[in-house]
């Protein structure tokens, strides 16, 4: 009887776990397959959030059409506001430039879904070409007639930055300098300033002896002034950097990834949705990429941040 009973006893304990498990499993599977009702999507605001709002309502519509859901369009404050939305699951998709998806896959919160196609950019001259690249890169500007040549006469210099997470106003610059010897956080006076556009005007009126950045920054200012081109020249480019991702909460389903990122496709090769995401982000297309492709971005932070230990 007491062997019969310590048999019984077993065979509940064993089915206790297989039940346990199951429930865990369908648990864990549930968490792995989130298939929004109503998609929210997120944009860093790269000029005035307002404008940028505007200009990205339409996308509601497209999107809308396309995955027969209703689709909800915000802006937020900076990336790492996107990233906590994303994190507490308030938001769905963001559109994140390199160093905020590095920073919201390592937290845990986005997984990358696609990533932007921009035209590429001809040297010299900055000219835009007709070729769509999934990357780009940063420069460093100079006045010309100037005495610095060459990125080693830069030791000493007023240099005008963008913000120490942007990617092409900063980081990969400052990474790339200092693995050949110049830490210019150290060895440079640099001065943040808000916008492209500025550190080329800076340089053009003598206030930074250069800037940093993107590639080619100055068209950004030749309606105003058709010489720069020839007024401001680059003595220095970085490597490509990844452009801009859509990126996803974790937890969405494979199948609805597959929808959403079909639809995104779509839409950058229609002519009226190639005219929005060329109105909000200056996006030609959308195309797929890997994760490992943001290897370099993780390596460029991993130098920069060592600079501040």
């Amino acid at each position: 009887m007491k062997k019969f009973r310590k048999i019984l006893i077993g065979l509940v304990a064993i089915f206790v776990a297989l039940v346990a498990t199951a429930c865990s499993n369908k648990k864990s599977a549930s968490s792995q397959n989130y298939t929004p009702k109503s998609l929210k999507v997120q944009f860093v605001p790269s000029q005035s959030a307002t404008k940028l709002q505007a200009r990205a309502k339409p996308l509601e519509k497209m999107l809308s059409k396309r995955l027969g859901i209703p689709v909800h369009v915000s802006m937020s404050t900076d990336y790492n506001t996107v990233v906590e939305a994303m994190k507490s699951k308030k938001v769905d998709v963001g559109f994140l430039p390199p160093d905020g998806y590095v920073l919201a896959h390592k937290q845990n919160a986005a997984d990358l879904l696609l990533q932007a196609e921009r035209y590429g950019v001809k040297q010299p001259g900055g000219k835009q070409t007709k070729n769509l690249v999934r990357s780009y890169r940063s420069e460093i500007l100079i006045k010309k007639g100037s005495k610095i040549k060459s990125w080693k006469d830069l030791k000493g210099k007023d240099i005008s930055v963008q913000n120490p997470t942007s990617s092409s106003g900063y980081v990969f610059p400052v990474a790339e300098l200092k693995e050949k010897g110049l830490d210019v956080t150290k060895k440079d006076h640099l001065a943040t300033v808000t916008g492209d556009d500025q550190g080329v005007l800076n340089v053009l009126n003598g206030d930074a002896d250069a800037a940093f950045v993107f590639e080619d920054a100055r068209n950004t200012v030749i309606k105003d002034n058709p010489k720069i081109m020839s007024q401001v020249v680059p003595i220095y480019f970085t490597k490509p950097i990844p452009n801009d991702t859509i990126s996803v909460v974790p937890n969405m389903s494979k199948p609805f990834r597959k929808k959403l990122a079909k639809a995104f496709i779509a839409i950058g090769k229609s002519k009226k949705g190639r005219k929005v995401i060329e109105s909000i982000y200056s996006h030609e297309g959308y195309t797929y990429a890997k994760d490992s492709d943001f290897n370099i971005v993780r390596k460029y932070n991993k130098i920069v941040g060592s600079n501040k230990k």
